[in-house]
């Protein structure tokens, strides 16, 4: 994220939006409003410190992206619209000094379609590869029709995509525990897979690339339900798309964050080592902050540690290694 937040409340005239209190060297607040959200250090928003830390774990590149509660898709389109601005002409400005070391992925204002296309037209122009979005938009589904414009043009310009939960359902009846982050979250990426599939996106779009953080939440684990459930009621489920769930697995990208060896060796059986792209969530503690560790210790093929470590990531975003050498 940015080191300075414009006062967009003050400018706007309305809403909790983020902003930091820089309350130490190298530390801020971030403030929902008048409300703390979360502290965090300077490798939020500091290239070099990133570049440092990542190369202790002999990584060389890094997908960045916005920091989900910055989306702000809550806001009036055109005020949406220049946040993300503001927030994709930061990331450009903060890697362009650092091409064999970065990545960016822009941020779209999702509550308007047109301005959407608008600005993943000029993520485009920007030189990112793709851009990321949220698990729902407003708590309305990544299925409902205005969202296929936008998935459709990303396809055109061979903008690869990036979902990750946030605004978690159900949040206001269990924030006790972290519950949000622990269970909703897996929850919302496993609602964004299914409404893409039951909504036949992935059949318009079969070059559409995307990519589902924190290995594809409870998707995969539960496709054996979600199968059962598209067989035993189709009335409810193939209203829209009459091809079977698990016929996706493996035409569509997840990351490899499932702090466990043996569910990892589960996704990389359904989905194909090709498709498990290396993720860290870095820096915050939920991720896998120590790049890569267990996936070294968990004996796999070569080749499927090369897949993760780089040619699928490199695949989903549609570039070739060679320009980070």
């Amino acid at each position: 994220m940015p080191r300075e937040m414009p006062d967009f409340a003050r400018k706007f005239g309305y809403g909790d939006f983020i902003m930091l209190d820089h309350v130490a060297p190298g530390e801020a607040n971030m403030m929902q409003g008048k409300r703390f959200f979360r502290k965090i250090k300077e490798n939020c928003w500091n290239p070099e410190i990133r570049i440092s830390e990542y190369e202790e774990f002999n990584t060389q590149v890094q997908v960045v992206c916005t920091i989900p509660v910055l989306f702000s898709y809550w806001a009036r389109p055109k005020d949406g619209a220049e946040v993300a601005r503001f927030l994709n002409d930061d990331i450009a400005e903060s890697i362009a000094p650092y091409k064999k070391n970065y990545l960016g992925l822009g941020t779209l204002p999702m509550q308007d379609t047109d301005l959407s296309i608008k600005e993943l037209e000029r993520c485009k122009e920007l030189g990112f590869p793709g851009v990321q979005i949220g698990s729902n938009i407003n708590d309305k589904n990544l299925s409902e029709p205005e969202f296929y414009p936008i998935f459709e043009a990303c396809q055109d310009l061979g903008m690869a995509v990036f979902v990750h939960p946030w605004n978690m359902m159900g949040m206001d009846q269990m924030r006790k525990y972290w519950l949000p982050w622990l269970v909703g979250m897996p929850a919302e990426t496993s609602r964004a897979i299914t409404s893409m599939i039951f909504a036949g996106i992935f059949e318009k779009l079969p070059e559409l690339r995307v990519c589902f953080a924190h290995a594809g939440g409870s998707f995969i684990p539960t496709i054996g339900r979600i199968e059962h459930g598209f067989n035993c009621r189709p009335d409810l489920v193939a209203i829209d798309n009459d091809v079977n769930p698990k016929e996706y697995l493996g035409k569509f990208w997840v990351d490899c964050i499932t702090h466990d060896a043996d569910t990892l060796e589960f996704i990389l059986k359904k989905m194909g080592s090709n498709r498990v792209c290396l993720g860290s969530d870095y820096p915050f503690p939920l991720g896998d902050l120590e790049i890569g560790k267990f996936i070294e210790e968990m004996n796999l093929p070569q080749q499927s540690v090369e897949d993760i470590f780089c040619n699928s990531s490199l695949e989903w975003l549609g570039l070739d290694a060679n320009e980070f050498v």
